[in-house]
């Protein structure tokens, strides 16, 4: 973990959250983040990695909220809490151009997800979206799906049939917010930024979400890493792939999030 950055407990959306930040204070400016764990583990605890070391490159602070997990909480219930923590935030009157969406993994496919309940629900969208290994197809139709069996050292076409299950709890999905990489329609969407390795069975959900976005005008940036695996982020201090992708990712975030003069002296 970053040694400049500081933790505490508090809740957003009327879900529990870790606040995240730097030491000194953070810019004005907020990372939305939504864990990964296939919708059925995980916390913000276990990511913090991934949020502490983008708090501490960006100077922004973060917010990874700990939505409701399947089976006891099964779809949609993860998107009514992340959608519900984004609401609050621009209830306390964040402006949206200051606020970013961050995840990995389930938590990836959240945050498109969730921009599809906020433009849904008629919000405005935020900034920009970043977003690592994504799950995004619980059709699983992805011919990564079976080219990268056995070259994928952390999951398999059973292991995320097993987790997506509980998700779906019946539910068909082929249906956008299930499987965004192949049927949601992005229009209007934030720039975002899609972080993927060459040996992960999902992939083709990052690249498909991409062209995806592509052909509906959005600013897309599809970054793959060869031979490094699913969520490889995570491995930062151990991976050189990891600390680079982070730094890129970084970049991104503090060029699309919006931190007017006067919002930087406030938070100074």
């Amino acid at each position: 973990m970053p040694d400049s950055i500081r933790t505490r407990q508090t809740t957003l959306g009327n879900r529990p959250a870790l606040l995240v930040e730097p030491d000194n204070g953070p810019n004005a400016g907020t990372i939305l983040y939504f864990h990964g764990g296939g919708w059925v583990y995980g916390s913000p605890e276990s990511v913090l990695s991934l949020t502490g070391r983008l708090v501490a490159k960006t100077g922004l602070g973060a917010y990874s909220v700990d939505y409701r997990l399947a089976p006891e909480h099964p779809f949609p219930a993860a998107i009514e809490d992340t959608l519900s923590a984004y609401r609050a935030l621009l209830d306390r009157g964040r402006d949206p151009s200051t606020i970013a969406f961050a995840g990995d993994s389930a938590g990836g496919g959240l945050t498109i997800t969730t921009c599809l309940a906020a433009r849904d629900a008629g919000l405005p969208l935020p900034a920009a979206v970043v977003t690592f290994s994504p799950g995004l197809d619980a059709t699983r139709t992805g011919e990564s799906m079976d080219t990268k069996e056995g070259i994928d050292p952390i999951l398999t076409r059973k292991s995320v049939e097993h987790t997506g299950a509980m998700y779906l709890a019946g539910q068909d999905p082929r249906q956008p917010m299930l499987s965004p990489a192949v049927l949601a329609d992005l229009t209007g969407f934030p720039p975002m930024l899609i972080q993927v390795g060459t040996n992960e069975i999902m992939l083709d959900d990052s690249t498909r979400l991409a062209a995806r976005a592509r052909a509906a005008g959005v600013d897309v940036i599809l970054d793959i890493t060869a031979d490094v695996p699913h969520v490889f982020q995570s491995f930062a201090g151990v991976l050189d792939e990891a600390d680079q992708a982070l730094d890129r990712a970084a970049l991104f975030l503090t060029q699309h999030v919006h931190i007017s003069d006067a919002e930087a002296a406030s938070a100074g």
